[in-house]
């Protein structure tokens, strides 16, 4: 036969056995959601169907688990018995109106519409009891150091013969190869190793780190994309596979234009505080009365901004600008930064915020003002886009605030199905539903197992 039918015919097989393991949950289950509703008619997300086993805690890896808990996955949390997740202690603040033991702000921001199981895998019943769920799992997510899991049989090489469908998924500081592997990672360490505060802050100050950990949220991100283009290829094939997401790895995928900057020129970086490395001006500026924002991407911008700067200052003559060399092209003025920053400068502060903001926008001229996030959760766009929602929490007498998921569907909207949970809340649901009994429940927890 042709090399083409061989292939067709391997791929073929190799599908009717993740059928015959019942694994192929994509491929077979999903499309029979009629339309991914539950019964009472509520939308569950375009993931409905998929099952993922979550043993992630902090960041990195919670925010992968609850991007794909918000569409629609199935989530089941494992967390440490009378610990749990790290962040469940990273408080103030912690939640209002609590009843008994307040739930932290960190811990309810990444783990809602999640099913919490208390588990010790250090124990060789916990880790039966890990295999136990993965035979009804599509995707198990981890991020502790490289080689943990090991210790325990519980690493991709130890579960891949016996869940060969199963998508695996490890997000940690630095992979699993390499010299740093078993290194430890936190977003601020990638956040410095990653050349990010070589090229944040004031050119004269201190290097800086990025306020929000950016570095865990990519890595987070990123676990998601890998996932979902695994899922695919399981679907098709039945094979699953190890994704290996290490966080210097995403933060160097993201330098961007700093990276290829570099790249193409040898040069190093040098922080620039508010501008932009290529683009000049794209800054905070000074008004009358504060700050604001301004982003001119391109000549015809750069013109309409010396339109509307004419009428702040008529007395600076800016309209000369567009007739000197040094003014006129995007390039020009990234090289001569200094000269158009200042006299741009002087004209911005001759009138307040609202005045700029009011007229570069009527002049089609990119331009914000520098909001607090009451202001930003106060913002009628910001509400127009349903991005706060409420949810009512377990021991709590008031519903959660929490930040809703960015990610807007026409058919199968992101749903939020469950809060985030109180320690082991659903240990004896889940693992009821798993086939244990209530007499194999009573002896697990004496011995600390759950």
């Amino acid at each position: 036969p042709p090399p083409q039918l061989l292939s067709a015919m391997a791929s073929m097989a190799s599908r009717f056995a993740a059928l015959r393991a019942g694994r192929c949950v994509l491929l077979v289950q999903a499309p029979l959601r009629r339309g991914f509703s539950s019964s009472d008619g509520r939308k569950l997300g375009p993931l409905a169907g998929v099952k993922v086993l979550d043993m992630t805690r902090v960041l990195a890896g919670p925010c992968c688990t609850q991007i794909l808990g918000d569409l629609g996955a199935e989530i089941i949390k494992l967390e440490r018995p009378k610990v749990g997740d790290d962040t469940r202690g990273f408080a103030p603040p912690f939640l209002p109106g609590a009843e008994e033991a307040p739930m932290a702000a960190y811990f309810a921001a990444q783990n809602r519409n999640k099913s919490s199981v208390t588990l010790n895998y250090t124990k060789p019943e916990g880790q039966e009891i890990v295999k136990r769920l993965l035979k009804s799992s599509d995707v198990m997510v981890e991020n502790f150091k490289a080689g943990t899991l090991e210790k325990y049989g519980l690493s991709y090489r130890h579960l891949k013969e016996e869940f060969p469908s199963l998508v695996y998924c490890s997000i940690t500081g630095f992979g699993q190869t390499g010299p740093y592997s078993p290194r430890p990672g936190y977003d601020a360490l990638v956040q410095a190793m990653g050349g990010y505060m070589s090229v944040t802050g004031e050119p004269e100050g201190e290097p800086m780190k990025v306020s929000v950990p950016v570095q865990d949220l990519y890595a987070g991100l990123h676990g998601v994309i890998g996932i979902l283009a695994a899922l695919r290829h399981a679907s098709l094939t039945g094979e699953g596979q190890h994704v290996d997401i290490g966080m210097l790895d995403v933060s160097t995928s993201m330098l961007a234009n700093q990276a290829s900057n570099f790249l193409a020129t040898g040069e190093v970086p040098k922080r620039l505080g508010n501008q932009h490395p290529n683009i000049v001006p794209y800054q905070v500026m000074p008004a009358a009365d504060g700050y604001f924002t301004l982003a001119v991407g391109n000549d015809p911008t750069f013109e309409r901004f010396i339109s509307v700067a004419i009428k702040a200052a008529p007395e600076a003559n800016a309209e000369k600008l567009l007739e000197d060399d040094r003014f006129k092209t995007q390039t020009a003025r990234v090289d001569n930064r200094k000269l158009v920053t200042d006299t741009c400068n002087d004209i911005t502060r001759k009138k307040p915020v609202a005045w700029w903001l009011d007229e570069l926008e009527k002049a089609s001229v990119g331009c914000s003002p520098i909001k607090n996030l009451k202001e930003v959760f106060d913002d009628p766009h910001v509400k127009a886009r349903e991005m706060l929602i409420e949810m009512p929490i377990k021991g709590h007498q008031k519903p959660a605030k929490l930040v809703a998921s960015p990610l807007k569907f026409s058919a199968t909207p992101a749903s939020y199905r469950s809060a985030p949970p109180q320690l082991g809340e659903h240990t004896e649901e889940v693992l009821n539903r798993a086939g244990f009994s209530d007499t194999e429940l009573e002896e697990l927890k004496k011995n600390g197992v759950v």
